[in-house]
Formats: C-alpha cells, structure tokens, sequence
C-alpha cells in the first residue's frame, strides 16, 4: 500500500514508498478507529512507522503527539530523524534532563519526545507553568513498551502512563518486541480487541536462527572475557568470509575498544579477508573521526560503538557498517534498542555486566531478546544468526528464553512505596477509595489478574496497599485524618526529589541534627544514600579508597568508596582505579545533593542548604573551597576557576575588582575576561551599612539599632541572620568583615527573601558581659557563594 495514497499530505515524512505487510494490518487501527492501540512484533519489522502513523494523525487533528523513547540517546536520535517533519512545517521538540527546558518551545510543539523519566517528572509538576504543556498531550506513543519489565525503569514507565492517562486521557499507541502476554498490556491501557496486534516470526524481514554457545569459565575473570571473545570470532568468522558482517555486543564502553584491539589481532593472526587500508577515499574519510583508537581499526573493517563517542563518530560508524565497510562491530546494549543497525550475525558476548551502582548483574533478558533481534540484513541476508555466549551452567536459561520468549511483568511493587507516596504528594490520591482506583489504573494490577498465582490474589494486594499506607504514614511522608490522606513536608520533598523514601528520611533526620550539619556529615549521608547499597569496591579499588580516605573502618566498603569518590572529585584528582565508576556514581551524588540542599533548607534553614550548594558544585568542578564561589560565574568552570584562583582572584567581588585587564593579566582572552565579568556582574553584591552602630554600650542600658543590608548586583534568594555573642576579657575577639562564619551566638532576627535592601532590627543590651559581637551573616541556599559575615564589636562599660 502506498503510503502516499495513505497520507498523501505526509508522504516526505516516510522514508519509504510503501507500507509493509505488518504495517498495512494495523493501518485501519490506527486511521479508522480513535481507540488506543497495541502492537507486538519482531525487531526490525516497521514499528517506527506505525508511530509515525499515529503522529501524523494526531497533528492532522491539530493535537499534540508525545513519543516515549526508551534512551535519552534515542530522543537525539529522533529530533535528527524527524527533521522530515520539520520541512512539512511541524516542530519536533526533545525534553531531557540534559537541557534546559523552555517552556514556550514545548507548549507550542506538534511532536514532544521524552524519556519516561522526563514524562514521569513532566506530569509529576504538571501544574507549574513550566510543565503545563504535558496536559495537552493528544496521542502518546510508547516505544518499546516492554520496557515496563525493565527492573529499574519499568515502574517509572508503568505509574507514568497512569498518571497521563488520568491527567488528558490521550489517545496511547504502544509499540514492543514479540511478547507474550500482548492482551495484558492492552488489557492495561483498553484497547479493544481490533486494536491488538501479535505478529509472529512469519513478520520478520528475515528469518532468524538463535541458539546458545558456552565457553569453559576459567578462574580469571579477564581470561574469562579473551575466552568469549575467541568463542564470539568462531562464530563470526564464516559469516565475514561469505562477505556477511558481524555484531558483537559486550558489557561496556571499555570492553567494546579492548574487544576491538584484540580482534584486529587475532584476525590477522586467521587471515581472514577484511579492511580497506587500500580505499584512499575511505583513509581520507576515516581521518575525520575524532577518537583516535576508531581511526586507526576501521581501516580494518573493525569498529566499535558506545554513549561515550561523540554523535559525529557515532554516526560514521553507523553509516559505514550499513554501506558494509565495516565488517564487525563491537557494540554495549545501547545500539540495540536504538539505531536499527541489522548484521547478518549477531553475538552476545556478555551476558554479565558491572553496574556501578549494583555491582555485577545478569543482563536483562529483554536486553538479550533486543540484541538478537538485531541479526538479519533485509535484502541481503536469507536468514539471520544469533548467539548468546555463555557458561554452560547458564545454557538451559538462556535456550529457554530464545524458545519462550519473555512475558512482560510489572515491576511496581518493587517500588509501591515511592510511587504511592508520589500520587499523595501530587493530590491525586487523596482517601483510601482513591488509593484503589490509582492501582486498579496500573500494569501491576492488571498483571496480578491475569496471572494470580505469580501475584498477590485481589484481596491481598490490598492489604499490600493498605499495609504500605499504614508504613507512610508511620514514617512521617503522609498524614490521615479521617479517610483524608494529605501529604507531609517531608512526603513533598521525597516525591519531588524521586527519593527513595529511606534516604528522605536520613535525610531529614540529619537536618534535625544541627550539629552533624558539616562538610564530614553531608558527605557521609551521601555515601551512605540507599541509593548506594548495592555499590561494591572490587578488590583494586580498596587500596585507592584506603589512599583517599586514610584508616576509617566505620563504613561499609561500598559506602567508602562513594565516600572515596566523592572526596577525591573535591579535590580533582579522581584515582585512575575509581575512574570506571566514578561519572555514574557523581551524576547520582548530584542528584542527592540537590535534594539534601532542598531538605536542610526546608527543615534547617539557608545556611546549612549553602553549604550543601558549596560541597555540590565542588563535587561537580572539582575545585578548592576558596575558590568554590567562581563557580556560580556563568562560563566558569574547574579550568578557569583554578586558573583564576592561582592568581589569588577566588571570588566574583575580586572578579569585579580586578576587572577586564586583570582577568587578561591572569591568562583569560579578552573576550572571555569580559563575558566572566559581565556574568560576575549579574551575581548579588551585598553592602551591610550599619548606621549609628555604636562602639560601646552602659552596663544596664538598652539600644535599639538598625543595620541595612542592601543588594546592589543581580536578585537572589538568602537568608539573613543576626547573632550576638557575649565574650570575656580574656577570650580574643574577631575583627570587623570577616569571611568566615562565626560561632553560634543567640540568634536575634532572621528572614528568608530575595535580597533587595531589608533593615534589620538590632537590640544592643548592656548586659553582664565585657563586650558583645554583633554578626549580620547572608547566606545564598542557590548559590555556591561563601556565606557574608559582618561584624561589630560593641564594648559593655
């Protein structure tokens, strides 16, 4: 069918003339019925059409279409792929965490594409002016909607779509590799029986054969990986021969260039017949790759591919592997659920895999299913290969999985808590009835009836519910009164923070702890987050940590070396045996201590949020805490700041004071020197005038002052404190507009605002003292700026 009898208005949208076999069964679905829409069908048959379908239908109705992609990476990849419907005159807009969101932009978008967890955190805030534009979505599609098995994400998708589903009930089109169970998904989301697809191996382009091939597991885990990988070139090597190409997917960036490396070997070592060192053309265009070690295997038909390459080499490699110059690749899961990059054989070489945050795990068997599905070029290849290397004691698994297939399980209860939490927080839960109607909106419910027997029974699922409800409130996220469930402070910060609900609670336990509130106890509530539980410290790793941290024993090993981490990225010199873990590890640090610095604001106050902002933006730049305040300079990060603070410039008021010239003279071009400035400029700069402060004060007499703190730089939240201290003779007293924060007096007056000018009472008592020491400190929650703190001494005579 073609697609411009179809579409004829969005014909140059496709890239292609005509519809499939598949794709013309679920056509009359998708044009002729308004009802939601299921589809399961092999890797690589057309579903992405069937979304574009879907699109264009909404946009014809003058809707808003939403696409869910699995990877922020294919989020990038699609707003590169629909440019088609930019030159018909739609705006395709990309929401990631990576950007900065502008809401005019996404509200006025035909095609929004999001992650699950950006759509989570969308609908989450969809009544702030910034999300609104999340409530006028009119068709949502889900890619890759069995990525609701997925043991860390499939909860954030499944309570996602719910939560859509209630705000502006969208039209859903959900997308997935064969499963199974296809009717419970479409039981969950109610599309009719017409509007349910499976489609069978009969629909793949090219047909597959899978199987499983062990190796002989030695004692050395790095001998290991050489084995397998010997084992992965045995069954890649006839295929290559025959002039067919070979993907090879293994655990991580690293592994896919070792794997690489060695590979060139040993294929010289077979003489097997690959390359183009002789294609001059090819040199030349090999030349433009910007990592090195790519530039020098590609020239021998060997390639690998990672998050970590930049998105031009990535797509050379892509583009070279289609037009088969390259004829194996070397791949982590990612290029799986992205590009659709088909060889004529397919291997998983890894199985296992080093999760950072967990440790060494099985990889997902959807992940398994998702590479395999990969073998098979259509309209070259007759049939596909695929193979999974393993140890034979993992063999009947994994033959099992490539028979049965893999049915699609909720993964809700695993994070009930949270979620439930969340809908409270939200309000759109607000009694024990709305309890049960949020969960019989839910995957999980839906899977607990059709299969009783792997889940709870009805009656027991809600005592699960009910006994969860009971833990909130026990733990302080919620308050009942009556049936009415209302959320806490802490239940707020918990869901804004998609916190796990026991790290929100040491969390603000710490807060409650006034004392423990020092750079040593923000680090430790970090490290010890049960975000981080699962961290292990493999055996060298321990002698790095050991070198970080010196003799402390008081914490678990996973729990020092996140410590590790995080104290060496202060000071920028992370140990090369962390270094594997260390990016994961931080962007989580990140993350927490955002939410700590929300939490000791809310429950603390501005100053101990200041210093969580401070610890923060170390951990980020890795730079000395002199020098921490450059950082809140726009265009400022660790290379500048460090060059800058050589030259003794460590804040943005000494940035102002030395100016253009001076930034010049400390190594900046001009042009750089003027924009630090100018963005130093916009920074609050605070004059504390203190009037007729007087020096001394009558024993016994009583004088009511007032001190002016005035803003005269750019707006900004602080919190303004007024202290005094009463000293003896013989204790030393602190002179007048010091930096550092003096010893908690008794407080007299304290206000939270954006910094404009404020008068602030000042009561000077001429008490049984020799003399007291007035402190006016301003402290920026927001802002990795060094707390101001002025002084005065006043003499009791």
């Amino acid at each position: 069918m073609a697609v411009s009898e179809v579409l004829p208005d969005y014909a140059d949208a496709f890239p292609f003339e005509r519809f499939n076999a598949m794709q013309c069964g679920v056509l009359p679905a998708l044009l002729d019925s308004e009802e939601n829409v299921v589809v399961s069908a092999p890797t690589a048959s057309g579903k992405t059409a069937l979304a574009e379908v879907a699109i264009c239908e909404a946009i014809e109705a003058d809707g808003t279409a939403l696409f869910l992609a699995p990877l922020r990476a294919l989020t990038n990849e699609k707003e590169s792929e629909w440019e088609r419907f930019e030159d018909l005159g739609y705006s395709v807009y990309v929401v990631t965490g990576e950007r900065d969101l502008n809401p005019r932009r996404a509200e006025r978008a035909d095609i929004l594409v999001m992650t699950p967890e950006k759509a989570d955190s969308a609908t989450r805030k969809h009544d702030s002016p910034r999300y609104s534009f999340i409530t006028d979505v009119d068709c949502c599609v889900i890619d890759e909607v069995h990525l609701l098995d997925s043991e860390k994400r499939g909860s954030v998708l499944e309570v996602t779509v719910s939560r859509l589903r209630r705000l502006c009930d969208p039209r859903v089109v959900a997308l997935s590799a064969t499963m199974p169970n296809v009717d419970d998904v479409a039981g969950w989301l109610d599309a009719p029986p017409d509007n349910t697809f499976a489609f069978g191996d009969d629909y793949r382009p090219v047909p597959l054969h899978a199987d499983v091939r062990t190796y002989t597991h030695g004692d050395n885990a790095f001998a290991d990986k050489y084995r397998r990988l010997y084992r992965a070139l045995d069954i890649a090597e006839p295929h290559i021969r025959e002039e067919g190409q070979a993907l090879v997917f293994v655990s991580s960036r690293q592994d896919t260039v070792q794997a690489a490396k060695k590979a060139r070997d040993e294929i010289v070592e077979r003489d097997i017949p690959m390359g183009a060192r002789g294609d001059y053309d090819f040199h030349n265009d090999a030349a433009d790759l910007s990592n090195e070690t790519l530039r020098q295997s590609v020239l021998d038909g060997v390639g690998f591919h990672h998050a970590g390459l930049s998105r031009d080499d990535k797509n050379l490699v892509e583009q070279w592997f289609k037009e088969g110059k390259l004829q194996l690749l070397f791949s982590t899961s990612t290029l799986a659920w992205g590009v659709n990059l088909p060889a004529r054989c397919v291997v998983i070489r890894d199985t296992k895999l080093h999760d950072p945050l967990e440790g060494e795990v099985d990889m997902s068997p959807l992940d398994v299913l998702q590479m395999l599905g990969r073998a098979g070029r259509p309209g070259y290849d007759d049939k596909g290969y695929a193979w999974v290397v393993c140890d034979s004691s993992d063999a009947d698994k994994y033959r099992k999985l490539l028979r049965e297939g893999k049915e699609i399980e909720s993964r809700l209860a695993e994070d009930l808590d949270a979620h439930l939490n969340a809908e409270i927080a939200l309000g759109t839960v607000g009694d024990i009835d709305d309890v049960m109607d949020w969960l019989e909106t839910t995957f999980y419910y839906v899977r607990a009836r059709s299969a009783p027997g792997e889940y709870d029974s009805e009656s027991a699922l809600r005592e699960r519910v009910s006994d969860t409800l009971r833990s909130l409130v026990a733990d302080g996220f919620v308050e009942r009164e009556d049936m009415r469930l209302e959320p806490t402070p802490l239940g707020r910060l918990a869901s804004k923070f998609y916190l796990r609900l026991d790290t929100a609670r040491e969390f603000a336990d710490l807060a409650e702890r006034e004392a423990d509130i020092d750079q040593d106890g923000i680090l430790r509530a970090i490290a010890t987050a049960a975000e981080f539980d699962s961290v292990s410290a493999r055996s060298d790793e321990r002698d790095a940590v050991a070198a970080v941290l010196g003799a402390t024993e008081d914490l678990e090993p996973g729990g020092r070396k996140v410590l590790a981490i995080l104290e060496s990225r202060m000071r920028g010199t992370t140990p090369s045996e962390l270094q594997s873990d260390a990016w994961v590890i931080t962007q989580n640090v990140l993350r927490l201590l955002a939410a700590l610095r929300a939490f000791l604001e809310r429950l603390d106050g501005p100053r101990a949020a200041n210093l969580a902002c401070r610890i923060e933006a170390r951990i980020e730049n890795g730079i000395s805490d002199d020098a921490v305040g450059l950082t809140a300079i726009d265009g400022v990060a660790s290379g500048r700041a460090s060059k800058l603070a050589a030259e003794g410039i460590t804040t943005p008021a000494e940035v102002l004071d030395a100016g253009v010239e001076g930034l010049v003279r400390a190594g900046l071009s001009e042009g750089v020197a003027e924009r630090v400035v100018d963005s130093a400029g916009e920074l609050p700069n605070v004059v504390v005038e203190w009037g007729d402060f007087p020096d001394s004060v009558t024993a016994g007499e009583n004088d009511m002052q007032e001190v002016t703190v005035r803003n005269v730089g750019g707006d900004a939240r602080a919190g303004l404190r007024v202290t005094v201290n009463a000293r003896r003779s013989e204790a030393p007293t602190s002179q007048s507009g010091s930096r550092g924060v003096p010893d908690d007096g008794v407080e007299m007056a304290a206000k939270n605002r954006y910094l404009g000018e404020v008068d602030l009472p000042v009561g000077v008592f001429g008490g049984d003292a020799d003399e007291l020491e007035y402190a006016i400190e301003i402290a920026f929650p927001d802002l990795p700026l060094h707390p101001i703190v002025e002084t005065r001494s006043v003499r009791v005579e």
